[in-house]
């Protein structure tokens, strides 16, 4: 069997079309749901995410790549959303995280290493904690868990989870 080679780069404004497909994969509803009509993403309260990805202060991103493929294949950004606004909303210092994968490269550990990179450069551009919400039925809670996310509250039924990455960073100097 044949290795694939999996990279990460950091996620910029000329990804801003991909962007828009991957978030939308992001958008996800327990089987048998489909995927949401596209059209929600430009629902004022959806698009705060990603529009104009990459021209914000604050906007932390990376993409994932794999050798042989066009294009990347996932991404893990965040965006610094102020006043309150966004599901994942915990103060206006920390950002709201979102990650996906199209469907042929989940399931592969790949979700894994995109979230400890943007992690990692989270930490690198000086963010404290990052913040997200998954629905409760979604395998990728698992891997959030892994990563040091820790449930904060129910909104609108779904988890909303923050990482205390100067904790998680202290966990993993203890244990090296």
């Amino acid at each position: 069997m044949t290795s694939v080679t999996f990279s990460v780069r950091p996620l910029g404004a000329p990804d801003q079309s991909i962007l828009w497909d991957i978030f939308h994969v992001a958008l996800w509803d327990p089987p048998p749901a489909p995927l949401r009509p596209r059209s929600v993403l430009g629902h004022p309260d959806v698009r705060i995410y990603a529009e104009e990805w990459g021209r914000r202060e604050g906007d932390v991103g990376v993409a994932g790549e794999v050798e042989g493929h066009a294009g990347i294949v996932g991404a893990c950004w965040m965006r610094l959303i102020r006043g309150g606004r966004g599901l994942a909303y915990l103060d206006d210092e920390t950002p709201q995280l979102g990650i996906a994968l199209f469907p042929e490269f989940q399931r592969r550990g790949y979700g894994e290493r995109l979230m400890r990179a943007a992690l990692d450069a989270a930490r690198a551009y000086g963010y404290r904690k990052v913040a997200l919400t998954v629905h409760p039925e979604n395998p990728a809670g698992a891997l959030y868990r892994r990563c040091g996310f820790e449930q904060f509250d129910v909104r609108r039924g779904y988890l909303a989870m923050v990482n205390d990455l100067a904790r998680a960073n202290d966990a993993v100097l203890r244990t090296a």
